[in-house]
């Protein structure tokens, strides 16, 4: 069995993202979508709620599991068997840092692969953090996001 893991932050989750992990889950038998929990990062979203807006987005994806994970990505992954990392990359500014990682996470260990897939070009502009500037300013983030993630930052905001 194929398995490959989606991992970020996803705070919160974009409908870039679930068009990296849709196409993901067209290609192999299963996809783990890991939240990274990471303390040092000024998260709007807890990794419980980015979790469960996560399994809420992608409940129609058959072979999509939500998770998340401390520590190292490989470590994680040898954990879980996976053997493949998917990536998004929205420009070719992506490319650089992400190589970099795809690089030292090769030389963590040789038999983890990583997928580069080029985001839907409709959504090249889209991240987490334009979402959150969006919809800090009250802006409509209906065609950015799933209704979930708008009524979740709608709650957030009001805050």
């Amino acid at each position: 069995m194929a398995i490959a893991v989606c991992s970020g932050s996803f705070d919160p989750v974009t409908y870039g993202h679930l068009d990296i992990i849709s196409r993901g889950a067209n290609v192999f038998d299963k996809v783990i979508v890991a939240v990274l929990i990471n303390s040092k990062k000024n998260s709007l979203f807890s990794v419980e709620e980015r979790v469960e807006l996560l399994r809420q987005a992608t409940s129609d994806m058959k072979n999509v599991e939500v998770d998340s994970f401390d520590g190292l990505l490989i470590d994680y992954m040898n954990k879980k068997g996976a053997q493949v990392i998917i990536r998004g990359l929205r420009a070719v500014s992506d490319f650089e840092y992400e190589m970099q990682v795809a690089s030292i996470n090769k030389k963590l260990d040789e038999n983890i692969e990583t997928f580069f897939m080029m985001t839907n070009n409709q959504y090249s502009y889209l991240s987490s953090s334009i979402v959150k500037e969006v919809a800090k300013y009250k802006a409509s983030v209906a065609d950015l996001v799933p209704p979930i993630v708008e009524e979740a930052l709608k709650r957030k905001m009001a805050e």
